[in-house]
């Protein structure tokens, strides 16, 4: 029997029906053997396009090694429980902060119980808790995944322990109120000479718990990949200077996915600088196997931003959005006979 060369390949799930969510899966093969990672799980329904894609993709008996929650948002988290019911699952993959109660307590000046400060927080973060039921009852292992924390070929970059902490203190449950949702839609968009940028992430930022998201990075089959979840400029910048401490430099990474369905918000020039490059001195074609990914939903009005997908193009990568699952991959990987993905144009506009 003919053993096939090594390979990845790491599919992008469009996920949710209006609103955008994460949903990816990834198979790599070493010596003949096949591990399954699951980072992320989109909404409820899109569990079941994950389970489904797994199966007819990547094999009818397929398990999954590695099951990654980035953050505790629904439209991250939500699919994962239909995952954890319907698949084999060795390893679930995320930070519960009830785990690391009498480090946060002190932190908490209203809080000197243990049981009401557990209470409190299962109840800030109930898709986590929900997640943890559920594995537990099948009896899977949970695991942290902080700063140096390895996930089969994937270094954990961020967040770091402390930082976690941190911005668990600083959480805040509470939803935008619609004013400020409808505000944001009616921004305008402005003619832009190359190399403008209008990015947001110094001066807006994002929330405490998109900057908890665990970013991960992996150099594997010649390729070297960052996964980012909804991290913002803070956590991005962390994991830069992580990859440096750690002995793993990021350089230019082939594939990147751009944090948060391509808000301005989670990304600055001066990040975007450090992880891909600086800005080149004129409009020019991508080369070739240089994408930055987003997940965007075809329906999001608010996602991507023109400002991101400029700040991509300007960093020489081709931009793709989930409008319909996106597979990228190494040499060797078994094909598709998937139609080619068409990249995102340069728009010659930006936000406000």
């Amino acid at each position: 029997m003919i053993q096939m060369a090594d390979f990845i390949e790491i599919d992008f799930i469009e996920a949710g029906e209006r609103g955008s969510g994460d949903a990816i899966t990834l198979r790599h093969r070493r010596e003949g053997y096949d591990s399954i990672y699951v980072i992320d799980g989109g909404y409820r329904d899109d569990g079941n396009t994950i389970v489904d894609h797994i199966r007819m993709y990547y094999g009818a008996n397929s398990s999954i090694d590695h099951l990654v929650l980035s953050h505790p948002d629904s439209d991250h988290a939500s699919g994962l429980v239909t995952v954890l019911e319907k698949m084999t699952v060795g390893c679930l993959w995320m930070n519960r902060p009830w785990m690391h109660v009498d480090q946060l307590m002190p932190m908490f000046e209203r809080y000197q119980d243990r049981d009401r400060l557990t209470a409190r927080l299962r109840r800030d973060f109930p898709k986590v808790a929900e997640l943890e039921s559920l594995a537990n009852g099948k009896n899977i292992t949970i695991q942290d995944a902080f700063q140096g924390d390895t996930i089969g070929e994937f270094t954990v970059l961020s967040p770091h322990k402390e930082t976690y902490f941190e911005l668990i203190v600083k959480s805040d449950k509470t939803p935008v109120p619609a004013e400020k949702r409808l505000a944001h839609l009616a921004k305008s968009i402005s003619d832009a000479e190359w190399g403008e940028e209008n990015l947001k992430g110094d001066t807006e930022g994002t929330s405490p718990e998109n900057e908890t998201s665990i970013v991960q990075f992996a150099e594997v089959c010649g390729k070297k990949i960052i996964l980012t979840g909804d991290a913002g400029v803070g956590a991005l910048t962390e994991a830069y200077q992580a990859a440096y401490g750690i002995g793993r430099p990021i350089g230019s990474p082939d594939w990147f996915q751009v944090p948060h369905h391509g808000s301005r918000r989670n990304v600055s020039t001066d990040v975007l600088n450090k992880l891909l490059g600086d800005i080149l001195p004129e409009v020019h074609t991508p080369p070739k196997g240089k994408f930055a990914i987003i997940s965007a939903n075809r329906n999001d009005a608010e996602h991507p931003k023109k400002a991101v997908i400029r700040a991509m193009i300007h960093r020489g990568r081709s931009v793709f959005q989930t409008r319909g699952t996106l597979c990228v991959s190494s040499d060797n990987a078994p094909p598709r006979n998937w139609a080619q993905a068409i990249p995102l144009e340069y728009p010659r506009g930006q936000e406000d």
